[in-house]
C-alpha cells in the first residue's frame, strides 16, 4: 500500500495537496501517483536512474517529484527560466534519461532534450499540445494502477548550482538532507519522521527547484498536507495561510520584506495562528526586517546557514537571535566552524576572517562528476570534509557565527545565487566592451542586485547601457544579467594584473549608503 493510500485510509477528508487550482485528497493523490510510479518504473531511465523535472511549481509538480522518489529515481530539478541551451547543459550533464514538462516550459525542454540527446519529454497542463511531448497522464493509463513495488533503493535528488566559472556543477543531497534507508518503503517511513513533517500542513512560497523550497516533496512523501503557490504574491501568502491553516513554510528575507510592505489593514485581515515554524533561508536578512517579522509573526521564526551542497551548516531561533542580533546562528551537527586570516592561519574568536566549516563526516562539499571541493586551504588545515561557503564573518565566544562579507564573487539576489562570470563572458563578446566585471550592490528589497561595470572599446563611442543589458538578455536567463550597467574608463587590479573585485564592491557599497 502506498503512502498515500495509508492516508486515505486515516484522514479521508483532508486536502492532501492544493495549489491555485487543484486541490486533491490523499486518495485522489494515491490514484494520481500509482500509474505514475508505473510509467516511471517501465521507462528505460539510464543506470543513473535520473529524471529531470523542468516546470513550474504546481500540483502536478509536486506529484512529479514524488513519483520519481517512489520509483527508486533521482530527480534533477531544472530552473524553469532557463533557455533551451542552458537547461541541456543540466540534462546532459546530470545523465537524465526522461524530461517532464508543462505548458510553460514543453517547447524549451523538448528542444533542450533534443539537444541532449534525450528521447523522453511528458508532461501535463497543456505540455502534449507541443509535437513531440507525450502525455503525462496516458503514459501512466498505459503504465496501469497497479500497486507498484517498493522494494527499489532509494536515490537522493541531484540539485544544480553554478561556480566562478559559471558552469552550473549537479550535487546530490547530502545526508543531513536526504533521509536514506534501505528501500522506498523505509525511505518513506524515515520522511515521516524527520523535519518539519510533523507539524502539519506546509507551504511551498518559493520555486520548487531551489533546494529549500523542494523540500516541501519530502515532507508530502512523509505525510504532511502540502499547499504549493505559483509566483510570488504577498497577500495570496498570508491568504493560503489562513484559509489553509498553514503549520511551516520556508521563506527567503525578500519575501519577508515583501509582506512588511503590505499595508496596516491588509495584514490585519487574515488570521496567522495555525504557523508554528518559518525557516528563513538563502541570504542574509537585515536586521530591522528579521526583528519586524519576530515583533509581528512570535519566536517562530528560524534561520538557517548553509548551502544545497552541505545542507544547514548553522540554524538559530528567533529568541538566540533577539540575543544575538545578527548572528546566523551556531553549528549544528556535523559541522564545526573556524576562521582564518588571508594566509591561512586561525584567528581567535571574534576576529573577523574567511569562514570555514569541518563536515564531522568527512564528506564536505561533493559535486556530481568532479569529486570533493577544494577548500583552497593549507594542507595542515584542509582535513577531509572541510570546506568554505566563500564568505567572511567571525565566530564570538560564545560559538555563533557572524557573516560579514564575502570572498567569493557570487550574488545573492533575493536568495538567489547569481554567479557574475555568466554575464560577464556574455558581454565579453560584444563589440563594443574592451573590459567589464560584474558585481553585487546593495538593494533594498533584493539584497543585492548584478551590476556591470564596462570598459568601452572606443571611449569616444561608449556603448548604451539598455542595449548591453538587451544584448545579455538575448543569451542568459534574465535573473543571471546585469540590472544596471556603467561605463567606466578602468577597472582596479592588483599586482599581478587580477581584477580586484573586492575593491569594487566596496567602492559601491559605499557609493549606495
Amino acid at each position: 500500500m502506498t503512502f498515500a493510500a495509508e492516508l486515505a485510509a486515516a484522514r479521508p477528508q483532508e486536502t492532501a495537496l492544493r495549489d491555485a487550482d487543484t486541490a486533491l485528497t490523499w486518495a485522489e493523490v494515491d490514484e494520481r501517483l500509482r500509474p505514475a510510479v508505473n510509467a516511471l518504473l517501465a521507462a528505460d531511465l539510464g543506470p543513473e536512474r535520473r529524471i529531470a523535472v523542468f516546470a513550474e511549481n504546481s500540483v502536478e509538480t509536486v506529484l512529479a517529484y514524488a513519483a520519481a522518489t517512489l520509483a527508486g529515481a533521482s530527480a534533477v530539478p531544472v530552473n524553469f527560466h532557463l533557455t533551451a541551451e542552458e537547461a541541456a547543459y543540466i540534462l546532459e550533464d546530470s545523465g537524465a534519461r526522461a524530461v517532464l514538462v508543462d505548458a510553460r516550459t514543453a517547447r524549451s525542454g523538448l528542444e533542450a532534450a533534443r539537444r541532449a540527446g534525450i528521447d523522453l519529454v511528458t508532461g501535463w497542463s497543456g505540455a502534449a499540445e507541443v509535437e513531440g511531448v507525450a502525455d503525462w497522464l496516458a503514459l501512466g493509463a498505459a503504465a496501469g494502477s497497479d500497486e507498484p513495488p517498493t522494494d527499489m533503493a532509494p536515490l537522493p535528488t541531484l540539485v544544480y548550482t553554478s561556480g566562478t566559472t559559471g558552469r552550473p556543477k549537479g550535487t546530490e543531497l547530502p545526508p543531513t538532507s536526504f533521509v536514506g534507508g534501505a528501500d522506498v518503503a523505509e525511505h518513506v517511513h524515515r520522511l515521516a519522521g524527520a523535519g518539519l513533517a510533523g507539524y502539519g500542513r506546509h507551504l511551498a512560497v518559493g520555486p520548487l527547484y531551489h533546494s529549500g523550497p523542494l523540500t516541501a516533496t519530502r515532507l508530502f512523501l512523509g505525510g504532511a498536507p502540502v499547499t504549493v503557490l505559483g509566483r510570488f504574491d504577498a497577500e495570496a501568502v498570508l491568504a493560503a495561510i489562513d484559509r489553509d491553516r498553514v503549520a511551516s513554510a520556508i521563506m527567503v528575507p525578500t519575501h519577508f520584506q515583501r509582506l512588511l510592505a503590505l499595508p496596516p489593514e491588509v495584514r490585519s485581515r487574515y488570521d496567522l495562528s495555525s504557523l508554528r515554524y518559518v525557516l528563513q533561508v538563502g541570504a542574509a536578512c537585515p536586521a530591522e526586517v528579521k526583528r519586524a517579522m519576530i515583533e509581528w509573526w512570535g519566536p517562530l521564526l528560524w534561520e538557517s546557514y548553509g548551502a544545497s551542497e552541505v545542507g544547514s551548516t548553522c540554524r538559530i531561533s528567533s529568541t538566540e537571535w533577539l540575543e544575538h542580533p545578527g548572528s546566523v546562528g551556531r553549528p549544528v551537527d556535523p559541522f564545526d566552524v573556524f576562521v582564518v586570516d588571508e594566509s591561512g592561519a586561525p584567528v581567535p574568536a571574534g576576529v573577523e576572517g574567511r569562514l570555514y566549516f569541518r563536515d564531522g563526516s568527512g564528506r564536505g562539499i561533493v559535486y556530481h562528476r568532479s569529486g570533493a571541493a577544494d577548500p583552497g586551504l593549507p594542507a595542515g588545515l584542509a582535513a577531509p570534509g572541510t570546506f568554505t561557503l566563500g564568505e567572511v564573518g567571525y565566530v564570538d565566544e560564545a560559538g555563533y557565527v557572524y557573516i560579514t562579507d564575502r570572498f567569493s564573487d557570487t550574488v545573492v539576489s533575493g536568495g538567489v545565487n547569481i554567479y557574475p562570470a555568466e554575464a560577464e563572458q556574455v558581454l565579453a563578446t560584444h563589440p563594443a566592451v574592451a573590459e567589464v566585471a560584474c558585481i553585487g550592490v546593495p538593494h533594498g528589497e533584493m539584497g543585492e542586485q548584478l551590476k556591470a561595470l564596462v570598459v568601452p572599446s572606443d571611449p569616444a563611442a561608449r556603448p548604451d547601457g539598455a542595449e548591453l543589458v538587451a544584448f545579455c538578455r538575448e543569451r542568459l536567463t534574465h535573473y543571471k544579467c546585469p540590472r544596471s550597467v556603467e561605463i567606466v574608463e578602468t577597472l582596479p587590479r592588483s599586482a599581478m594584473g587580477k581584477l580586484d573585485k573586492k575593491a569594487l564592491r566596496v567602492r559601491y557599497a559605499a557609493a549606495s549608503v
